[in-house]
């Protein structure tokens, strides 16, 4: 673990933020070596931190010894160049105990997915995410989505607590996103992080940073590096023109794909990483892998997005 701590490191990124698939072998078991190459290679090509086992990583689907093997391979992989998030979720007991497991692979914080199942009222989330950040030294990012969706109190008080430094905001309400930046900033916290965390961000990275939130995850990253990380650097220097072209050319029609199918925010990146010459394995079921056509059409659009970056060059 890096002695830097997470939050100042992931302030200003240098790149974007890598949310791996997990590898897993031909009899679907976890496969660590192509997972540690896999990330290794995230690194190299200029990611700011790698988020293990989360949502692109099929964390819904690993047990917690396979997580346990994921995230020390991500950690062995990173070499402490950018810092290692893993994800916990679950109830909070389980969440807890996900978060011990990242702690003793060398971790450098939590992403903290939103409890299974139950729909919680705000007083519950609040004492979920309070309970689970007081039970590990890691720091926490609240993930809000599906159901765990957050007020700004709720945030504010999340702001306040010891160990949370931040919100992954993956429901895409932006008037409730700008309440909640104002609400937490008129409490007097200037250091709570924010991040895009919506299927395919750099599509709608653009109105977020009209709100002050420049991170966000980039799953295109795992299979693209070279396209995420051009649009990284043209959202960062105010670059427009490359900015329209590749959401117009390449992310638009990309997320007009993942569309046509359930799952496709995992299985379409993971089909995308194979088709770039690594054999990470197939989803794990209950995700699917994407029809026939829609390979074709991901080979082809793989093609597109690179062409757009030697328009520009």
């Amino acid at each position: 673990m890096t002695s830097a701590p997470l939050a100042a490191r992931l302030s200003i990124p240098s790149g974007p933020l890598f949310f791996p698939v997990t590898a897993y072998g031909p009899d679907s078991a976890v496969d660590p070596d192509t997972y540690r190459l896999h990330v290794r290679r995230g690194v190299e090509a200029g990611a700011a931190a790698v988020f293990a086992c989360c949502g692109t990583g099929e964390f819904h689907a690993l047990t917690p010894e396979e997580f346990g093997t994921c995230v020390r391979a991500a950690v062995e992989a990173a070499e402490g160049r950018v810092p290692v998030v893993a994800g916990a979720g679950y109830g909070t007991a389980l969440a807890v105990r996900y978060a011990r497991l990242a702690e003793d692979a060398g971790a450098d914080g939590l992403l903290a997915m939103p409890p299974y199942l139950v729909k919680a009222g705000q007083e519950g989330l609040l004492r979920h995410y309070r309970e689970l950040a007081a039970a590990t030294a890691l720091p926490v990012i609240v993930y809000q989505r599906d159901n765990a969706v957050l007020n700004p109190a709720t945030v504010v008080e999340l702001a306040r607590t010891e160990g949370i430094v931040g919100l992954k905001d993956g429901y895409g309400d932006l008037d409730l996103m700008q309440r909640t930046v104002s609400a937490v900033r008129a409490a007097g916290v200037e250091d709570f992080l924010y991040f895009n965390g919506l299927p395919t961000a750099e599509l709608t990275q653009p109105a977020y940073r009209g709100l002050g939130v420049t991170l966000y995850s980039s799953a295109v990253f795992c299979f693209v590096p070279e396209i995420a990380l051009a649009c990284h650097t043209a959202l960062r220097t105010g670059d427009e023109a490359t900015v329209h072209r590749l959401v117009d050319g390449f992310y638009r029609p990309f997320v007009e794909l993942r569309d046509k199918g359930q799952g496709y925010a995992v299985s379409l990146v993971k089909a995308g990483v194979r088709l770039r010459g690594l054999d990470v394995g197939e989803v794990r079921p209950p995700l699917h892998e994407p029809a026939g056509d829609h390979l074709k059409q991901l080979a082809q659009l793989i093609e597109r997005g690179q062409a757009l970056l030697e328009e520009g060059m």
